[in-house]
């Protein structure tokens, strides 16, 4: 998957929010009618942008991925119509086939249906063995979208700082996180999301599920935060929806006090 999209205008202020579910091994119908549900509901809180969880439509169904990726295009043109009919920016990841391969993918659609632009996960879990399902991804990636420039990570990603600060170096103003996080280490789900918005001097909107997928349990703890590192608005462990208002002066504001992006050394850190 490409991108499309030019470089637009991007707005000062926007209410982004994030989906959060049981998502059902393998069941792609009653995943999509939940996905749709919770679009539907931040469509009413007045939302902009919607981020739904790590492979929302099937979970880790490896042994059925093929045949799911085999219908993640029809799904994305349902995205796509809905996010039209919202007016609504809607990311999340899904299983993708390409050339022989599946990717864990996020894609972007924009609120006026077209693809803003995908991202294939780099870091795979190997302890799930989604390394032994999925091909890893090469790139980070950044997306001229209708709501500005926005970068996506997936789950695992968050605990490899150097994809994000990319994401940042590239002009992101905002990561969108789709995972399945689960609830043994949802502590450092709740710190490294905070962590990554403080050093980036961005705002982070992350969405986990909720539920269980023997043997583990994910609790949520789908959030909204501010460069500073402030929760702008967070759920718990219920199937749920929160939004919350974005306002891209306090982000520029931070970074004219100190700008640890300008204030790098990258010849001193021997990466």
């Amino acid at each position: 998957m490409t991108k499309f999209r030019p470089a637009m205008q991007p707005p000062k202020t926007l209410r982004a929010g994030v989906i959060q579910f049981d998502v059902r091994r393998g069941d792609i119908s009653s995943n999509l009618e939940s996905a749709i549900t919770g679009i539907r509901r931040l469509s009413a809180q007045g939302a902009q942008l919607a981020v739904l969880p790590e492979l929302w439509t099937c979970g880790f169904d490896h042994a059925n991925i093929i045949q799911h990726a085999e219908k993640t295009p029809e799904i994305i043109d349902i995205l796509a119509q809905t996010a039209k009919a919202h007016g609504m920016l809607i990311a999340g990841s899904l299983p993708e086939m390409s050339d022989g391969q599946i990717y864990n993918t996020l894609v972007v659609v924009d609120r006026d249906g077209a693809i803003a632009g995908s991202y294939r996960k780099v870091h795979l879990f190997s302890n799930g063995r989604e390394n032994q399902t999925f091909t890893a991804g090469q790139t980070a990636e950044v997306w001229n979208t209708s709501l500005g420039v926005i970068g996506g990570v997936i789950c695992y990603d968050i605990r490899f700082p150097e994809l994000c600060r990319s994401l940042a170096i590239q002009g992101a103003r905002l990561i969108v996180v789709c995972a399945q996080w689960p609830e043994a280490r949802i502590g450092h789900w709740n710190t490294l999301l905070q962590s990554r918005a403080i050093e980036n001097q961005l705002f982070i909107v992350a969405a986990n599920r909720t539920g269980s997928d023997n043997p583990l349990s994910f609790p949520g703890h789908s959030q909204i935060i501010s460069p500073y590192g402030e929760i702008l608005a967070k759920t718990t462990d219920a199937r749920d929806e929160v939004s919350a208002e974005i306002h891209f002066k306090d982000m520029d504001a931070f970074r004219s006090l100190f700008d640890c992006l300008k204030e790098r050394v990258p010849e001193a850190y021997r990466l």
